[in-house]
């Protein structure tokens, strides 16, 4: 009996001395060589890494169990993981920048293109058509296609008040031009001035340029301005920094695994989804606003096309005046006449020129080119780029989490939960600040939104009602009752009812993707200078609708989705 007691005693001595030469982990602590070779490979000096774990009373924001982190490693580990997040969020909206930044310069060269080639087209073919008519007059033309040009840039002109200014100066110079033996004083042009509304010198010309250039121009220049909007908010938002308590977060997220001696385990999705949404809550509620500003722009792009769009309009304004000169030469002995009728009979001039003969021009017919196909494309294009880029904020932490953070494809017992490996059991929360309430992971004070995007909501609501207002051809910074006159004759003239322009464009599913001024060759120095003078600003509100706006939006009311 005591020899099998004996047995039993030796059986059970060897059996631990293997289980302590095996390195049975309930004998002694794992070691950190992995975390060591982690650690060091992000540039931090090995010299605090401990061998093996360590007690984690010291532990700040991850769970304190055994661990391979000091709290020096655990500082530097949450430096680490915000300054990746940052760099994360930089690059996303890169890539949304550039795509923006790119369908602006687009479009911005075709339309400054349509317009260069309609000023030369005017200097090619106007001398040998009109000859004094247009040489004696040429600066009046030069400083029209200036001023559209300042217009379309974004410069603080009224159009149709430009235009009116144009056939006015260009009246007074061709009467004059046309009776060089008469002495026209002031009064008696102010009264030629009065008279030409009814008179209609240069025919049905000066309205319709008035009523088309008017809605393509705010068109064109809604679009370019939206494009640039949009890039600016983008490039704003990506620079909002995280707060302490996403930064803490997202430490637990991407980092804790390494100090419990897990390195291996990745992020479980929906755990991953819940850390990014509290620390992006307020970008998620940008999200109604870009959808809207992006909706009216796709909307906008239909202005572009027909007798009344930009293409036909911006690059044919030398087909309305040369119409206008041509009316000018066969109404000129009426107006005359009518003039002398209503203004009375000017004086001669003893020591001026004898009257000028009948103009002996014949008439210019311009052929109208069809378009190349270029701002077909450049729409095309546009148009899907914009759908792709329609849930960006709200996809912004799936897209992260996908791409970025490396987290686990299920959520099972072998991600991290925050605090093990096993399964994530709270529900993903909804987008916005509203939603974030009951967020596990990152505590949201949903009473104090971030004033830098509450900013760039108002900026897309601004530019939003930039756009519709150019839809119905109107200019927000110009309004007067007389914009409305006119209109049937144009046949773009339809307002913008809330189903058209309210209405949303067809989404994709949620994922991230990926002022210019061109003076005319020919033109003079002076003219280039001014031209080049003219850099297109980004869009600027008129006060009264910025108070309006302001009214409107609730101060940092966030809402939910």
């Amino acid at each position: 009996m005591e020899l099998r007691a004996r047995g039993w005693w030796l059986l059970y001595a060897a059996a631990v001395l293997v289980a302590c030469a095996r390195g049975d982990p309930a004998s002694k602590s794992r070691s950190c060589g992995e975390v060591r070779q982690i650690y060091g490979a992000k540039g931090f000096s090995l010299s605090d890494v401990p061998q093996a774990e360590i007690s984690g009373e010291h532990l700040r924001i991850c769970p304190q169990g055994y661990t391979c982190c000091t709290s020096e490693m655990e500082g530097n580990l949450a430096n680490r993981s915000r300054a990746e997040l940052e760099t994360a969020l930089l690059e996303g909206s890169r890539a949304l920048q550039a795509t923006l930044a790119a369908q602006q310069r687009g479009f911005d060269d075709h339309f400054q293109r349509l317009l260069n080639d309609s000023e030369r087209a005017l200097q090619e073919a106007f001398p040998g058509a009109f000859g004094e008519l247009y040489t004696q007059n040429a600066k009046a033309f030069r400083d029209l296609y200036a001023e559209l040009r300042l217009y379309y840039g974004g410069a603080n002109l009224h159009l149709q008040e430009t235009l009116a200014e144009f056939w006015a100066r260009l009246l007074e110079r061709l009467f004059r031009q046309l009776h060089p033996q008469l002495l026209l004083p002031d009064d008696y042009l102010d009264c030629l001035g009065k008279q030409a509304e009814p008179l209609r010198p240069f025919g049905e010309a000066p309205r319709e340029l008035r009523l088309r250039a008017t809605r393509a121009f705010v068109a064109a220049r809604a679009f370019v301005q939206g494009l640039g909007v949009a890039g600016d908010v983008v490039r704003k938002v990506a620079k909002v920094p995280l707060s302490r308590e996403c930064s803490r977060a997202v430490m637990k997220l991407v980092y804790c695994a390494h100090c419990l001696g897990v390195p291996g385990a990745r992020p479980c999705p929906d755990y991953c989804r819940n850390v990014l949404k509290g620390c992006l809550a307020n970008q998620a509620d940008l999200d109604a606003e870009w959808g809207s500003l992006l909706d009216s722009m796709v909307l906008i792009t239909d202005k572009f096309w027909g007798p009344s769009g930009a293409e036909s309009v911006i690059g044919g304004v030398h087909y309305w005046l040369a119409e206008a000169i041509n009316a000018l030469q066969d109404n000129s002995d009426t107006l005359t006449a009518k003039v002398i009728q209503g203004c009375g009979n000017p004086k001669v001039n003893p020591q001026g020129p004898g009257p000028k003969e009948k103009w002996s021009r014949g008439k210019l017919a311009l052929q109208e080119r069809p378009p190349a196909g270029t701002l077909q494309k450049l729409v095309s294009e546009a148009k899907a780029q914009l759908r792709d880029a329609q849930d960006f904020w709200i996809s912004l932490p799936g897209t992260l989490c996908s791409e970025k953070l490396a987290v686990s494809s299920a959520s099972d017992e072998r991600c991290w939960n925050g605090v093990a490996k096993g399964r994530y059991l709270p529900e993903v929360m909804g987008d916005g600040l509203a939603n974030q309430i009951n967020n596990p992971e990152v505590e949201v004070d949903i009473t104090k939104p971030d004033m830098t995007i509450r900013q760039q909501i108002m900026q897309l609501k601004i530019m939003t009602n930039r756009l519709r207002g150019a839809y119905s051809g109107n200019d927000l910074d110009f309004q007067d009752a007389s914009e409305g006159d006119d209109g049937s004759g144009s046949g773009s003239g339809e307002g913008c009812p809330d189903e058209v322009c309210g209405r949303k464009v067809g989404r994709k599913s949620a994922s991230s993707r990926t002022p210019l001024t061109h003076a005319l060759p020919g033109l003079s120095e002076r003219e280039g200078q001014q031209t080049s003078a003219a850099a297109r600003p980004l869009p600027r509100a008129s006060p009264l609708l910025l108070l309006g706006l302001a009214l409107a939006l609730p101060a940092a009311a966030p809402r939910g989705r």
